[in-house]
């Protein structure tokens, strides 16, 4: 009774904290009420633009939580533009978002790869190849590289790297008192990172089209350009080299990630407190004696996943079809699971991702709000005048790494700032492929680093801890890597 009292208020959220946070918003409101009146989107200019990304980061600091501070972000953002008409504004935004093809994409891929996770989980198949595992993994750093070289296999996308590695490496780090909030620092470091740096996936695909449209390059050398500026792509370089780094001590553990390693070591308890319930929601998924995994009912949906996404042009969402199609067939005529057992946890799997597909919804609002203020075009004319081409990388890698680390949007500012970073770069005379992969380096550390980007919010689901346990401790890691891709370009740049 004392143990799960314990949990209960190590998880509980102080309610002061829930009262700062409303007396904010309230005080917010009223401010912009009184500065806009009923002019709407036309009064607002400035650096008032910058006030729903400010409160957004001020809460989630103060709430250690993401969700509540990005419907409190886009419902300030929404009552700057509407204040008469704030909450249907919000309802209209909301729902252009969840109709949005891209986001209806991104519900799909994570709800069914928690439907996989699911089957792997109940089958004993993650429990075999733990147990494989362990026969190589003798010690903590081992076990990390382990995560790292698996995270570099998993090259393809981004979500395949988060999802597949958390799930099947955290046991394996529990073992060896290692904090889910490393394990998912160095998780999240080979995915984003590693999914630029390697031009066999949806990144490459995605901004090479990009780059095709916005006319950087000509039709049909959009990945070309795009291989070209991998030497640039500082920021995951950096950040994927940093990682054994970390692990073997080579840099120092710092701030909250020394925290929470020492409460893992010391105290034996991986799972941070506030953390224990994403543990609670799959305990049920587990396997019980009756299922009986082997290593390749894991490794060969693995492998399908990999396959199949780069076999129908690095579609993931049609990677995960095949494959769940496939193990829902292997599964039950090897009578590892039966048909109710595996439809039953198909159904649950989703259901277990629900919170971060709430995250990731709710960012994508936030981003919609903020476009509608014109967030981007702000901060772009706001530097545009500082700008040489000289400055244009290393301003681009700072200005677009603050934005896309502020909005939760990493390809949805690519796609907002390339036309602009063109025309700038052209008619500068700067060197395009050290400004593209300043831009790609900006990207990427949005995603890396942002308390509640796609990449944060799926890697911490999957290695066990919150969304903003994960960012707060691996942020000090993610602005040395920054700082660092900042200072090159800045050098570069003058060579």
């Amino acid at each position: 009774m004392e143990a799960n009292d314990k949990v209960i208020k190590q998880g509980a959220r102080p309610w002061h904290r829930w009262m700062v946070m409303i007396l904010l918003a309230v005080a917010l409101a009223a401010v912009v009420s009184a500065v806009v009146g009923t002019s709407g989107a036309e009064s607002i200019d400035g650096p008032l633009i910058l006030v729903p990304t400010g409160l957004v980061l001020l809460l989630a600091l103060l709430s250690r939580r993401a969700l509540e501070p990005l419907v409190f972000g886009a419902f300030a953002g929404t009552l700057m533009m509407d204040p008469t008409n704030a909450l249907s504004s919000l309802s209209e935004s909301l729902m252009s978002v969840m109709t949005d093809e891209d986001v209806a994409w991104v519900i799909m891929v994570c709800g069914l790869m928690g439907s996989i996770i699911a089957l792997l989980l109940k089958s004993g198949s993650s429990q075999a190849f733990a147990r494989a595992m362990m026969r190589y993994t003798t010690d903590k750093p081992r076990a990390l590289m382990g995560c790292w070289c698996m995270g570099i296999v998993l090259f393809v996308d981004d979500y395949l790297n988060s999802l597949a590695v958390g799930t099947s490496m955290r046991r394996i780090t529990d073992h060896f008192k290692t904090s889910r909030e490393m394990l998912a620092y160095v998780i999240d470091s080979t995915a984003a990172p590693i999914s630029v740096l390697i031009p066999i996936s949806t990144w490459a695909v995605f901004f090479g089209a990009l780059i095709e449209k916005n006319g950087v390059a000509a039709d049909g050398q959009g990945v070309i350009t795009y291989i070209q500026a991998i030497p640039f792509m500082f920021y995951p370089w950096i950040a994927v080299a940093m990682v054994p780094l970390v692990i073997y001590g080579k840099i120092p553990l710092i701030g909250p990630m020394k925290i929470a390693e020492r409460r893992a070591e010391r105290q034996g308890q991986c799972v941070p407190p506030g953390a224990e319930h994403i543990d609670e929601d799959i305990a049920h998924l587990e396997a019980d004696a009756r299922h009986k995994g082997s290593v390749w009912s894991f490794l060969l949906p693995m492998a399908s996943l990999a396959f199949f996404t780069w076999w129908f042009d690095l579609d993931f969402l049609m990677g995960i079809f095949i494959t769940l199609a496939g193990m829902i067939v292997t599964f039950i005529a090897l009578k590892k699971l039966s048909a109710s057992e595996t439809f039953d946890n198909i159904v649950e799997g989703f259901k277990s991702m629900i919170d971060a597909l709430a995250v990731l919804v709710a960012a994508f609002l936030f981003n919609e709000v903020n476009t509608a203020l014109g967030l981007n075009e702000y901060i772009i004319t706001t530097v545009e005048p500082l700008i040489s081409a000289e400055l244009l990388p290393f301003i681009i890698f700072s200005i677009m790494g603050f934005v896309s680390f502020a909005t939760g949007s990493n390809w949805g500012v690519f796609v907002i700032i390339l036309p602009i970073v063109a025309t700038l770069g052209h008619n500068l005379g700067a060197d395009m492929t050290l400004v593209i992969g300043a831009t790609l380096s900006a990207s990427t550390f949005g995603s890396h680093a942002c308390f509640y980007s796609d990449a944060t919010v799926l890697t911490s689901q999957a290695s066990g801890c919150t969304p903003f346990q994960h960012a707060f401790t691996q942020l000090p890691y993610a602005a040395l890597a920054g700082i660092l891709a900042a200072g090159a370009y800045l050098v570069l740049g003058y060579l």
